[in-house]
């Protein structure tokens, strides 16, 4: 039987780096729920984007933005259409994610949709629950958790009355995520120039994969500020097949993915 992840935190501030192909379909679910939250007289928690790129034409039509947008910041645009179409009051800020400067100590849920592993370590030491969505062409994973401790996730792997007050970080999970793309020339640099947009128009990315990754992010955002039980830290989606599986929060299957972890 799944566990329920517990931690404890009172979300003052929901902060999505990346507001690209994911991160701009995130940032619009987001926003509806803080709307509806709004609407029924609950808490919404402050919105925040962080991006410092601007909009290319290769976005348009996958990152929902329009030609005139082109030239403009990607945090901006998102930022303002949903102030505009929701009566919200998002921020942004246009320049490079910094762990120090960009959020405050507690109350943080931060959402990952960048495409960089410098990002990512900036995103891994920041105080708060990660949930982080990485996709590939066809497929990719979301992961929610609130601890880059490995030893904070062995000592409750076996929970507190059903309750988990610590998950694991993407970039426990999946510590490849953490370092420079691979190349097979090790004089070259990391082939990092080939954006998610330029690989839909190659053809190399399936269209739709951001939006199921967008929509798994979504349920876990809605859970969190709803205060419904959370049962999984890892969700896999798959647009092949219209699969997506999610791995339950408990000892055997955090015991088999701490296997996979380096030691400290």
């Amino acid at each position: 039987m799944a566990g329920v992840f517990d931690p404890n935190v009172h979300i003052r501030c929901i902060t999505i780096v990346g507001l690209g192909g994911t991160g701009a379909q995130v940032a619009r679910i987001v926003g509806r729920i803080a709307y509806d939250m709004q609407r029924r007289q609950l808490h919404a928690p402050q919105i925040v984007l962080i991006d410092p790129d601007q909009v290319e034409e290769s976005n348009i039509g996958r990152q929902l933005f329009a030609p005139a947008d082109i030239g403009h910041y990607k945090a901006e645009i998102v930022g303002q259409r949903l102030n505009r179409a929701l009566g919200l009051d998002v921020r942004w800020i246009t320049e490079s994610v910094d762990a120090v400067r960009h959020f405050d100590r507690y109350g943080n849920v931060v959402i990952s949709c960048v495409d960089n592993h410098l990002a990512r370590c900036q995103l891994h030491d920041v105080e708060g629950v990660l949930i982080g969505a990485g996709n590939h062409v066809e497929s990719g994973q979301v992961c929610i958790g609130n601890t880059a401790d490995r030893a904070l996730v062995e000592q409750h792997l076996e929970g507190q009355h059903g309750k988990y007050p610590y998950l694991p970080k993407e970039g426990l999970l999946f510590p490849q995520l953490l370092e420079p793309e691979p190349t097979a020339d090790p004089s070259l640099e990391p082939a990092t120039d080939v954006s998610c947009a330029d690989l839909v128009v190659q053809g190399l990315q399936h269209l739709l994969v951001n939006d199921f990754m967008a929509c798994a992010v979504g349920q876990y955002v809605y859970r969190l500020l709803h205060r419904q039980p959370i049962v999984s830290f890892v969700t896999y989606l798959s647009t092949e097949d219209l699969v997506m599986r999610s791995v339950g929060i408990c000892r055997d299957e955090l015991s088999a993915y701490m296997r996979t972890m380096p030691s400290s």
